[in-house]
């Protein structure tokens, strides 16, 4: 939201983005599975009123409708008090406002989407991560001796660093193989009559992409149910060229949003491997608490909770931390 709206994010109940979750979560009712509603299939039925028996689907519609009205408004409205408070100019619809070539709805839908699009997504990618650290502490030294011997100790990874650390990018590519966010991908529809391997699919036909089996596809990932970052590597230890992140979509309506999310997830997972170490909590006599990883349904696939201990790495990764928490004033 900082780059979005300028606005920092500064506590886990948030308005904004509990307003956001509530909006995605209608909206992924509402739009997400085809055929969950007879109007789906018979859209003659959204001519009939909403008090009329077997209509809920109509209030549903309405208080998405709302929800997500009020969604792309209150942060766009908190953009221009800023901008008249003279408080921001480098916010993405803060520039797009000052530009004036824009209509505001349309600015305030880009950056809804933008921001609605990444929430839930992001926060299951890491949840992932922290998860398989947990799991796995040995790719996680792995991936840490890996950043202390090209960056050293006493500075926090950049961008520029990335193509310097190939372990690390085999590990994001795991991690995001191995839970895909969205294991069915968004729901499309075919534009024209087409033919798939002697499939026909006619035109406005419903097509759900199974992420979950293409990421399971053994003759590509072998053992696939295994985290495994070393798959990525050919046998003369390079990076190999899968670099796909399935969970994205392809083709022309591939995820408009993946290099955002690409970078802010690779710069998150970098630094706290950096600067921390995850693994498995302990109880009261010392012993490690196991961890049953179970994902949610639905649209957005996420871990459920499990604890987790979360330690500094050192008195130098504090002060690194201290530091940039100071320099964005988080």
């Amino acid at each position: 939201m900082a780059t979005l709206y300028g606005y920092e994010v500064q506590s886990t109940n948030d308005h904004f983005v509990a307003l956001s979750g509530s909006a995605l979560k209608k909206l992924v009712g509402a739009r997400s599975f085809p055929g969950a509603v007879a109007v789906n299939t018979f859209p003659i039925l959204r001519y009939i009123p909403s008090w009329m028996p077997g209509a809920g689907f109509q209030r549903y519609a309405a208080e998405a409708r709302q929800l997500t009205k009020e969604m792309q408004e209150v942060p766009a409205n908190f953009v221009k008090q800023n901008m008249r408070d003279g408080k921001d100019s480098t916010s993405v619809v803060a520039k797009l406002l000052a530009a004036n070539r824009h209509d505001e709805a349309a600015i305030q839908a880009v950056a809804g989407s933008a921001h609605a699009a990444g929430t839930d997504t992001t926060v299951s990618s890491l949840a992932s991560f922290c998860l398989a650290m947990a799991l796995y502490p040995e790719i996680q030294k792995k991936a840490q001796t890996e950043i202390d011997t090209v960056i050293g100790t006493d500075r926090l990874p950049e961008f520029e660093d990335r193509p310097s650390l190939p372990f690390v990018e085999a590990l994001y590519r795991e991690f995001m193989r191995w839970k895909p966010v969205t294991p069915l991908g968004v729901s499309h529809a075919s534009t024209e009559d087409d033919i798939y391997n002697g499939y026909f699919i006619p035109k406005g036909t419903t097509v759900i992409s199974n992420i979950w089996a293409m990421t399971r596809d053994e003759s590509i990932y072998h053992e696939p149910d295994r985290f495994n970052p070393d798959r990525f590597f050919t046998a003369d230890g390079k990076l190999n060229e899968n670099a796909t992140i399935l969970t994205f979509g392809f083709g022309r309506r591939i995820c408009p949003g993946r290099h955002h999310a690409d970078a802010t997830i690779w710069a998150t997972i970098v630094s706290v491997l950096s600067t921390f170490n995850i693994a498995k909590a302990k109880d009261a006599t010392g012993k490690e608490i196991d961890i049953d990883p179970k994902y949610s349904d639905g649209l957005v696939s996420q871990p459920g909770r499990f604890a987790c201990s979360i330690t500094p790495r050192s008195e130098m990764a504090k002060t690194l931390v201290q530091a940039a928490a100071d320099t964005h004033d988080l």
